[in-house]
This record gives C-alpha cells, sequence and structure tokens, in this order.
C-alpha cells in the first residue's frame, strides 16, 4: 500500500535534519545560478500590468512594511511581498524549469527572501532553505506527473506550495512535529489550473504558493496542526490530486541527489515547449538570410504536448502569445529573436506578424519524442524547402546556458528597471549569496530608490 511509507513525515524530518555541509559543491552553486535568474525575472517583470493591478487591489489591505519589493519603491508585509515577488518572477514565462516537472524557483524563493529580509537570515541558511524546498516540490510533483498535469493542474502552484512551506520552515527553524504539521498545511492550500494559461492567473500561481507556504511555516511555528498525512492519507494531497501515486519517488535516494541538479533556464520569455521551434526558425532566417515575403507555408512537427499547451492560433494579448507556438515561429523568422518585446500587445496584433503566423501549421506528431525537440520545414515561393531539426532547444540539460549567459539574461531584464551600478551589485551579491551575513541586503539592493514617475 502506499500509505505505509509516512511521506509527510519523512520530508519534514528529512528537511529538519540537513545540514549544509552535506550539499555539493555543484548543488551550491545550482542555487546561486537560480537566484541570479529568479531576481532578473522578477526585477524586469515589477512594473507588468499583472503586478500594478494585484499591487493596486492588495497594497490598502497590507500590514507593517516588512519586505521589500524587487523592482519597485514599496515595501509591505512578508506575506504580501512573497506573493507579489511571486508573481512578478514568474509573468514573463522567463524563470527557471525543472527538465521534467515544475518551475522551481517562483514558489520558493519569494517566500524565502521575504523571510530572510524581515529575520536578518545569513546567505549560507537561505541557500540551504531553497535547495531543500526545490527538493521537497520536485520529489513531490513527480511522484504525481504527468497525470496530475494532464488532467489540468499547475504544478507549479500546486506543489510549488510544499517547496515554500518546507524552505520557510527550515529558516524558521521548525522540530519534526512542527515541519510535517506545515506540510500539511500546505497540503491543504495547494491549487492552479492549466485552464489559466494566458492570464495573469498564471502567475497568480506561484505567488500563491509562495505566499500559502510561508503561512503554512508561520502558522506551524505557532503549533497549528494538521492532519500528519496531508501528503499520503487516502485523502490527502497525493490521493485526490491525482490518478498515479508513486511514494518511492519521493523518498528514495533523499539526501544523496538532488533535483536542482536539473534545473533549466530559459534563453526566450515564453513557454520552454516552443523554444526548439524558436531555434528553428531563427537557425533558418540565418542560414537563409529569409525574407518574410519568400515564405509560402511553414510546417512543424512537435511533440503532441506542444500543440496542448501553446495550440493558440491567433493570440490577442502578449500573455497569450506566450502559448501560441504559432506566433513563436513567426517572431522568429520575422525578427531573428524572442525578447520580452516580441511579447508586446502590439507585436501580437502586428499584421505583417499575423500574415506569417497565418502560413505556420503544426502536426502533432508522437514520434516527437520530446517537448524540447522540433523538425521545421519552411517552403518558399519558389518552390524550395529549407528543413532544420532541432533535437534539444537551448537552455535545455544538452545545450545549458552558461554562468555569463545568465549574467547577460540577468543585465537584460534588469536593465530597464535599475541603473548600471545596481546591477552589477547584484549580480556579486547573488554569487556571493553563501557568504552574505544577512540575506537582506539582496532583496534591499534591489529596491528602487523612488517611486516611479
Amino acid at each position: 500500500m502506499t500509505d505505509a511509507i509516512a511521506v509527510t513525515r519523512t520530508l519534514a524530518r528529512y528537511v529538519v535534519n540537513a545540514r549544509y555541509d552535506d550539499i555539493p559543491g555543484d548543488v551550491r552553486h545550482e542555487a546561486r545560478r537560480a537566484l541570479l535568474n529568479w531576481l532578473g525575472c522578477a526585477i524586469g517583470a515589477a512594473h507588468h500590468e499583472t503586478v500594478d493591478r494585484a499591487l493596486a487591489a492588495l497594497a490598502p489591505f497590507a500590514g507593517a512594511p516588512q519586505a521589500t519589493l524587487l523592482g519597485r519603491s514599496e515595501r509591505l508585509d512578508i506575506l504580501n511581498t512573497a506573493f507579489l515577488n511571486g508573481v512578478s518572477s514568474h509573468v514573463l514565462d522567463f524563470d527557471d524549469t525543472h527538465e521534467k516537472a515544475i518551475h522551481p524557483s517562483a514558489p520558493v524563493y519569494p517566500a524565502l527572501l521575504a523571510l530572510g529580509e524581515w529575520r536578518n537570515a545569513s546567505g549560507a541558511d537561505f541557500l540551504h532553505a531553497f535547495i531543500l524546498g526545490v527538493e521537497v516540490e520536485c520529489r513531490l510533483a513527480l511522484a504525481v506527473f504527468p497525470e496530475h498535469y494532464d488532467v489540468g493542474w499547475h504544478v507549479t502552484g500546486t506543489a510549488g506550495v510544499f517547496g515554500a512551506a518546507a524552505a520557510a520552515g527550515k529558516l524558521l527553524g521548525l522540530s519534526v512535529q512542527q515541519m510535517t504539521w506545515a506540510l500539511g498545511i500546505a497540503a491543504t492550500q495547494s491549487a492552479g489550473l492549466r485552464e489559466m494559461f494566458g492570464s495573469m492567473c498564471k502567475s497568480f500561481h506561484p505567488g500563491a504558493a509562495a505566499r500559502n507556504g510561508l503561512c503554512a511555516a508561520l502558522l506551524a511555528a505557532r503549533n497549528f496542526d494538521s492532519s500528519e498525512r496531508g501528503v499520503e492519507a487516502p485523502r490527502g494531497w497525493a490521493h485526490v490530486l491525482s490518478t498515479r501515486f508513486d511514494p518511492a519517488i519521493i523518498t528514495a535516494g533523499l539526501g544523496e541527489h538532488f533535483e536542482l541538479s536539473r534545473n533549466m533556464y530559459k534563453p526566450y520569455p515564453c513557454g520552454l515547449v516552443v523554444h526548439a521551434v524558436i531555434d528553428g526558425c531563427i537557425e533558418l532566417r540565418r542560414r537563409h538570410d529569409l525574407n518574410p515575403a519568400e515564405i509560402e507555408r511553414v510546417e512543424l512537427r512537435v511533440n503532441p504536448i506542444v500543440i496542448e499547451l501553446t495550440g493558440k492560433k491567433t493570440p490577442n494579448t502578449g500573455l497569450e502569445g506566450k502559448f501560441s507556438v504559432y506566433h513563436a515561429a513567426a517572431i522568429g523568422l520575422l525578427y531573428g529573436r524572442a525578447h520580452e518585446s516580441e511579447y508586446a500587445d502590439a507585436v501580437v496584433r502586428n499584421p505583417d506578424v499575423i500574415a506569417i503566423r497565418d502560413r505556420v501549421y503544426a502536426t502533432a506528431d508522437p514520434a516527437v519524442k520530446s517537448y524540447i525537440e522540433a523538425y521545421v520545414s519552411i517552403k518558399l515561393c519558389d518552390g524550395r524547402v529549407l528543413e532544420h531539426h532541432v533535437p534539444h532547444a537551448l537552455g535545455t540539460l544538452a545545450r545549458p546556458m552558461s554562468d555569463n549567459d545568465l549574467e547577460a539574461k540577468f543585465r537584460a531584464l534588469v536593465a530597464p528597471v535599475l541603473p548600471d551600478n545596481r546591477i552589477g551589485e547584484l549580480i556579486g551579491l547573488s554569487w556571493d549569496a553563501e557568504r552574505l551575513g544577512n540575506v537582506g541586503v539582496i532583496a534591499r539592493g534591489a529596491a528602487l530608490d523612488a517611486p516611479r514617475a
């Protein structure tokens, strides 16, 4: 029976007893890479209309100014700060992605940074808590994947809340009993629907997971109890939200290998499932110096999940464009790039973009084994056919982004928000996070000195 393994308490015991000295150096470095990438995404989107609207709605009800909103001048209570920084870090769809399951940083780092700033936590404690939170959320996600995702749950929200709870609980110094309760409190708050993709609510999911996980840890610290089998009980999280649950995935090798090692970073601000298409279109445009007027038809062969997730043929907003494989191909061919500017509402509605998009045809082919793979074929008006196969999209484990790549991405995201000297300081603080006496310097370094005009 699956219930024979006390998953919730096993995870709680592991997180509470884990020591930073036992974390391999390469995993610690990956935590710093994730921090730099997450900070860039959060700061770069700090003034996105999604964040503006959420802040306008919640600020009148916020508590004491305990923590910093990244890329902004406002300070709110730690729960609202965790929520809003979680929203901003995911709204561009530019944050990191685990190889198989979840966006790991967006639910965990916002909770930790808000709590760490408030408690003056050390950088080593901060990074350790992050690594453990990612381990918890990824193992839970993998234990119910892909069926949980296939029926419509957004796993970044549903599993991310556990990661935030575990990480915050570690930073708070919870006991095993309290950590067990924190995971149970997280379980009963688990939520997020894939129906929301392409709307502001997609980024709501990691924001809510960060806030709710932090709330779970704070409640448990005051001995607010829950079921001690919140994950594995017959009516617990895993069985209610999944048609398949393998507890062995959660407990096997716990502390011996780390899911953060399978983390990936995006070169394009959209769903990872269309990155191979973008790569292919950019490469064909570059190789053949294509003029869009020459293109008669574009044929894409992709894994079926690509069409399921990004099959919006006629997106009308930038957020919808991020979930359109047709838009992905069009901007790759027209602009030879896919920056955030190519996902502006005006670009999505641009007649030149639409003209190419209307010539793009995508086929779901089960023979294409991976969502990070794509076949691109372009028929030109003169009858020539140009083809390119992308076996692994840029940014995936087979073609990873380097530390220098991540720094360049950070600079590009943050430059419109913060001055140059602050950008360099934040890059340095991210790489040196382990040695910081107070992680709050990162949050305060990412704040605006004065309100924007």
